[in-house]
């Protein structure tokens, strides 16, 4: 899941970097949206769970026969040969014909050979000190300012209680007054219409409008959001419907800004030579993460109660609003190389 990013930015052109990119969020929100409703039908089934994941098998083998059909990144084709790893002219062969592949055109067409010449002595610059990155060096230099970047935002994207709100949708709702079980089933495939809505705002308009805009935007939302669920909690609880409406807000603007855009950001931000190990790193701290505030949402829960807990996710919200404005660039249309170039150098 988290490779394909990496693919994709390497292989598409950066005019759609954005949108491509952001398609697999899509797809990731139609595959939740499916099990939702899927668990919505069979809530009351001895066992029904298992339907969800008998449905998404046929999915998988498609999706695995279809990658097979992939042709090897072609920057990725040309790192082997700059590095020593075979004969550089036959690496760059292969690289020609996997973009042509690529592209739709004939193999070994000129456009195609002048773009991996202009990729080429990018990587033949990137390489020319030493014969590779550690994983080390990417806490060094550009590397580290891209790792800051990427690392941050997958970071804050976990810690302001994006597992919390999510997997303990169904909870909410119950508390909401929604107290059977499949009532709350039946509201949380409403939120992953809604999830899948505004995913699709977020893929056709973050190469029209850029990564900083929805981010800054949609990280807005998600602090107004738990703020508004703190309230619930703490002095609102009559109005249910401050519940719902704020977790359909959390979800939407989750969508337009850290679920699509972090990995996106971090798929394109990290220079050549450090962006598998950088990219391994970042979705690390993203599980991580994802692990801690998973655990600790229930503990603290019990410790904080509902109302200071959301408050707390609200205050880190407010914290990563001003990451995303102080330190996040802006990376729209750029090619890879020019985000090196010009961004963390």
């Amino acid at each position: 899941m988290h490779g394909a990013p990496l693919y994709i930015a390497e292989t598409c052109p950066s005019q759609i970097r954005g949108t491509l990119i952001s398609l697999k969020e899509l797809f990731i929100v139609i595959g939740i949206l499916l099990g939702y409703f899927v668990g919505s039908l069979e809530i009351n089934a001895v066992g029904g769970w298992r339907y969800m994941y008998g449905l998404s098998c046929p999915i998988a083998l498609i999706m695995g026969f279809g990658m097979l059909t992939l042709p090897p990144s072609p920057r990725w084709l040309l790192l082997r040969g700059v590095r020593g790893k075979g004969p550089l002219q036959e690496y760059k062969e292969k690289a020609i014909s996997a973009l042509s592949k690529l592209r739709g055109r004939f193999a070994g067409d000129k456009v195609s050979e002048a773009q991996i010449e202009d990729t080429l002595a990018s990587l033949k610059s990137a390489y020319m000190e030493e014969s590779g990155g550690s994983v080390w060096e990417v806490f060094q230099g550009p590397s580290l300012k891209a790792f800051i970047i990427g690392g941050g935002l997958v970071l804050f994207q976990q810690i302001t209680g994006q597992p919390s709100v999510l997997y303990y949708a169904g909870p909410i709702l119950q508390s909401a007054g929604f107290s059977a079980a499949a009532d709350a089933t039946r509201v949380s495939v409403v939120i992953g219409i809604f999830k899948l809505l505004m995913t699709g705002v977020a893929v056709l308009k973050v190469d029209d409008l850029g990564r900083r805009p929805l981010l800054i935007g949609g990280v807005s939302g998600i602090a107004l959001s738990l703020f508004l669920l703190s309230a619930y909690y703490k002095f609102l609880g009559g109005f249910s419907l401050v519940a719902v409406a704020s977790l359909l807000l959390y979800v939407g603007c989750y969508q337009i800004s850290f679920g699509p855009i972090s990995w996106l950001m971090v798929s394109e931000i990290f220079p050549l030579r450090t962006r598998g190990r950088g990219i391994s790193l970042a979705v690390l701290t993203n599980f991580g993460s994802n692990a801690i505030v998973t655990f600790a949402f229930s503990p603290l829960q019990e410790l904080l109660g509902g109302d200071n807990l959301f408050l707390l996710f609200g205050a880190i919200a407010l914290v990563s609003l001003v990451f995303v404005v102080t330190v996040v660039p802006e990376t729209k249309g750029l090619s890879l190389e020019e985000i090196e170039s010009k961004i963390l150098e």
